[in-house]
């Protein structure tokens, strides 16, 4: 399996990333009313297990390049990847409406990293497939223990 991949950069990892995480951007610079999400986590060690994974993830996407992939196109999977970024652009709207029910805090968990996995999924990059989920494992669990239970 490791035959297939080679080490290199694949921008358009990058890219996804930084779209992603534009919201957050934002988020840093202009807090929102009603911003629940400022309060201290209770999940210390999943969020740091969380924030290494995310690197992890990161680091996968854009260094190992399956040499089976295609180009990049508007495959079933890139057109997913799109319509999950959609929607947790649209609950980060209802989150800076004063929305923060569970139904925005879901959206603004799950939907960024089904994005990430079906992006790797277009892009054959499996080996990146363990950091996001681990690291899709520890941002919901954080989001539901800190904002829906």
């Amino acid at each position: 399996m490791l035959k297939k991949y080679k080490m290199g950069f694949d921008v358009w990892g990058l890219i996804v990333f930084l779209i992603i995480m534009i919201p957050n951007f934002i988020w840093f610079a202009v807090p929102a009313p009603n911003d629940i999400l400022r309060t201290e986590s209770v999940t210390v060690v999943i969020d740091t297990i969380g924030s290494i994974c995310q690197v992890l993830m990161i680091f996968a996407l854009c260094v190992f390049i399956n040499s089976e992939r295609k180009k990049l196109s508007f495959t079933k999977t890139i057109i997913i990847m799109i319509c999950f970024c959609v929607l947790y652009f649209a609950s980060w709207v209802f989150y800076y409406c004063g929305i923060t029910n569970a139904v925005i805090i879901l959206g603004l968990t799950i939907p960024p990293c089904m994005a990430f996995l079906f992006f790797a999924i277009d892009r054959k990059n499996y080996i990146s497939i363990f950091p996001i989920s681990i690291f899709t494992i520890c941002h919901f669990i954080y989001g539901v223990v800190n904002y829906i239970i």
